[in-house]
């Protein structure tokens, strides 16, 4: 199992695939009050940079769970640039079914609720390896404004209104299944620049380096079109935002 090669491509060059920026990872941490010695479960946890950069903040040990090699290669060169590595472990594997083997303190799923088929499944999943007590996050879009029509909603990169709530909705939401949120952090513009934008820096060197592949065609199309609805629609109707979580 692994990751589509086109976003593998098109995220090759990212540390942080959210619309996140270093200063706002960096914010979360302080802001759940990470200590030394806390155990964190990152699923879908990509290139593994909250975990090893928590873990040199903090003192976090951690284990993240993702199906992309090269993300997780990624991961454990950070880790070992970072002084971690005896800290942190990464596992190749289907996080939609992982549970840790031991309750963890904080249990992450930041920006890939598909694992659980949404964010009340994926609560869920996360709860089963989380201690009595302990603190869940999760990572979801949400809409800034309400998209005015089909162009604007899939502008803004999903294909139907109802796949996101309002920020208000989601955070309702989070009471009816039983928790209580206790922290937020929010991304703002830059950090959606540099997770977007970045893509068509990579995806432009990867075209000149592979005119040939056939992803070619698909990934040429896309730079003509993206840049243009991003600025129009995504840019100015989605937000996103990370949301730290305690049970009832």
């Amino acid at each position: 199992m692994e990751l589509a090669r086109s976003h593998v491509i098109r995220e090759r060059d990212h540390r942080i695939h959210d619309p996140f920026t270093p200063e706002k990872l960096a914010t979360l941490g302080t802001a759940i009050r990470l200590r030394p010695g806390m155990s964190v479960l990152d699923l879908a946890c990509g290139s593994g940079e909250m975990l090893c950069t928590w873990s040199r903040d903090h003192g976090v040990t951690g284990t993240g769970v993702d199906i992309s090699t090269p993300f997780l290669r990624s991961a454990r060169e950070r880790a070992t640039e970072l002084g971690v590595s005896d800290r942190l472990s990464f596992v190749h594997g289907d996080a939609s079914g992982f549970v840790a083997g031991e309750p963890v303190d904080v249990a992450a799923c930041v920006g890939a609720t598909w694992i659980g088929r949404g964010v009340e499944g994926t609560l869920a999943l996360l709860e089963r390896s989380l201690r009595p007590g302990g603190l869940l996050l999760v990572g979801e879009p949400f809409w800034r404004l309400d998209p005015p029509d089909q162009a604007a909603v899939e502008g803004s990169g999903t294909s139907s209104r109802e796949d996101f709530l309002d920020l208000p909705g989601l955070v309702e939401s989070f009471g009816r299944l039983g928790w209580d949120l206790v922290e937020m952090v929010l991304a703002d513009e830059d950090g959606w620049d540099r997770y977007v934008a970045a893509q068509w820096f990579t995806v432009r060197a990867w075209l000149d380096e592979n005119p040939d592949d056939e992803l070619a065609p698909a990934f040429r199309a896309e730079l003509d079109t993206a840049p243009l609805a991003y600025v129009r629609y995504q840019r100015r109707y989605l937000g996103w935002g990370v949301f730290a979580l305690k049970r009832r």
